[in-house]
This record gives structure tokens, C-alpha cells and sequence, in this order.
């Protein structure tokens, strides 16, 4: 599972070995005891990653394989490329900037993203 979170300071990514639904609940329970707000919705999020990395050649080559999975690949300039992915949100309230996506894909896939990002130079700030 990756699991993109949303803050101000900025966007970081972690791949989790845990399941989608075993993280959602949770995170659905700390809620409900700790008193906190949280909205739980199907979304889509979208992050950028570098284009001069090797594993990036490797995700265009395969994207039409990974179709259900990756809802877009699209070039923003020279530099950089935008990934959407389908999944969950994770918030304070529905209209939040600031807050938790989760998705579920192919191992492959997940691995695939996770190492491409962290290894990318272009970081939301």
C-alpha cells in the first residue's frame, strides 16, 4: 500500500506492507477515541517525480499494463512528470488540504513509484 501524505511543510511518500483496510480501521478507531474529526472518501491524488531517473523510462514502458492502477501520467515540462493515482482520502473534512491518501496496487507497481520518488529531485513544497 502507498500511503502519500499532505502537509504544509510538504508531501512525503511511504510504502506500508499493511493492509489498505487494516490501516483504515485503525486510523478510524485513534479517531473515534481521541474525539478528532476525520472524512473518509474515495479520491484521487496526484504527485511529481523527475524525469531523468532510469526507473521512469521503465513506468511509461509498462503504464499501459498498470491501467486501473495509474489513472494519468502526464509531462508537465522537461523536467518533470504528474502520476494520479485512484484511492482513498484521508482528512480533517471534506474540503482539507492537508491529509492522508491511500491506494492499493500492484506490488510492482507500488515498489516501482515509491523508489522513483524518492530518488526524484522534484518535491512538493
Amino acid at each position: 500500500m502507498l500511503k502519500l501524505t499532505y502537509t504544509h511543510n510538504g508531501f512525503y511518500i511511504d510504502y506500508l506492507q499493511e493492509s489498505l483496510e487494516t490501516w483504515v480501521t485503525t486510523r478510524v478507531i485513534l479517531a473515534l477515541r481521541s474525539g478528532t474529526s476525520l472524512c473518509v472518501e474515495p479520491s484521487s491524488a496526484s504527485f511529481l517525480i523527475s524525469l531523468d531517473l532510469p526507473y521512469v523510462n521503465q513506468l511509461l514502458e509498462d503504464v499501459n499494463e498498470f491501467t486501473g492502477e495509474i489513472v494519468e501520467v502526464n509531462r508537465c515540462d522537461e523536467e518533470a512528470m504528474e502520476v494520479v493515482l485512484e484511492g482513498t482520502w484521508l482528512g480533517s473534512d471534506i474540503a482539507s488540504e492537508e491529509g492522508i491518501f491511500i491506494c492499493r496496487l500492484s506490488d510492482r507497481l507500488e515498489s516501482l513509484l515509491y523508489q522513483i520518488w524518492q530518488e526524484s529531485p522534484v518535491k512538493i513544497n
